[in-house]
């Protein structure tokens, strides 16, 4: 005798068929713009969403002072590093500032679920799309930049930059002060959105040898001088580093610009 599918099993199982096919068409979309963006024929189109994340007066503050020249630093570091690898493209990258989003991004769901996952990068490629300040030429990669007031926050959660969906999430200090080290974040999360791949350990934070070396021929070895862009921080020893100051710190090392596509692999 057959049985019938509870219907709560059915809704499940209909529910994960939709997602699933919505995610293989955004992913075929996705696919191909990251194919135009990685060609490096012409400049990466970067739009920069300022958000008040902690509905601060400081930040509001901060926020208002805010223009593209903010973001230079960004533009000269991919311009110098691209050209040390030879890269003919004159800016790589272009940085425009769009106004000021007042809706937070979603929360990552609970569980680290693959369907979790997938959901989440959908409710936030939506919500990329419906908060979108932007009057222009559509933006390339959307990086969206949570800032928070130094004072009330000694610390913020990770940023993220999403390949797939070419949307970064950075968390960021409204302070003039800490504004290289946000470039940094900034620099670090476009480079994932173009293939970058993290080169620290997870969880210490520590770069890995020898990816995550500024120069890792360096005789001797310590201290480095510089920091790799996905390493995230100069190695002073075996045991000891520290954050680099501004992008004049870092530099793009080989695996990550042949990730990127600004070589070939047999070049490194």
């Amino acid at each position: 005798m057959q049985q019938n599918t509870p219907p709560s099993t059915l809704f499940r199982f209909t529910r994960i068929l939709i997602l699933l096919v919505i995610l293989f068409f955004v992913s075929l979309s996705s696919w191909t713009t990251i194919l135009r963006t990685t060609s490096w024929k012409k400049p990466l189109r970067v739009v920069v969403y300022p958000v008040n994340a902690d509905n601060s007066t400081a930040s509001a503050e901060y926020i208002s002072t805010l223009d593209e020249e903010t973001f230079d630093p960004v533009e000269d570091f991919m311009r110098d590093e691209a050209e040390r690898y030879g890269l003919e493209l004159e800016d790589p990258v272009i940085f425009i500032k769009a106004p000021e989003v007042e809706q937070l991004p979603p929360e990552p769901l609970q569980g680290g679920s693959v369907f979790n996952v997938m959901l989440w990068s959908l409710r936030l490629r939506f919500w990329s799309y419906k908060v979108d300040t932007y009057d222009g030429p559509a933006a390339q990669v959307k990086i969206f930049v949570l800032y928070h007031d130094p004072k009330a926050f000694e610390f913020l959660e990770h940023s993220v930059g999403i390949k797939k969906g070419l949307i970064c999430i950075v968390n960021a200090y409204a302070s003039w002060k800490m504004r290289d080290k946000d470039n940094i974040i900034i620099a670090h999360e476009l480079l994932h959105t173009v293939g970058a791949k993290d080169k620290y350990n997870l969880s210490t934070g520590v770069p890995v040898f020898p990816d995550g070396y500024a120069d890792p021929g360096k005789k001797p070895l310590f201290p480095q001088e510089f920091a790799e862009i996905m390493g995230g921080r100069i190695l002073l020893s075996d045991n000891s580093s520290e954050m680099p100051e501004s992008l004049y710190q870092t530099i793009v090392g080989p695996v990550t610009a042949q990730e990127i596509k600004w070589i070939e692999e047999d070049e490194i």
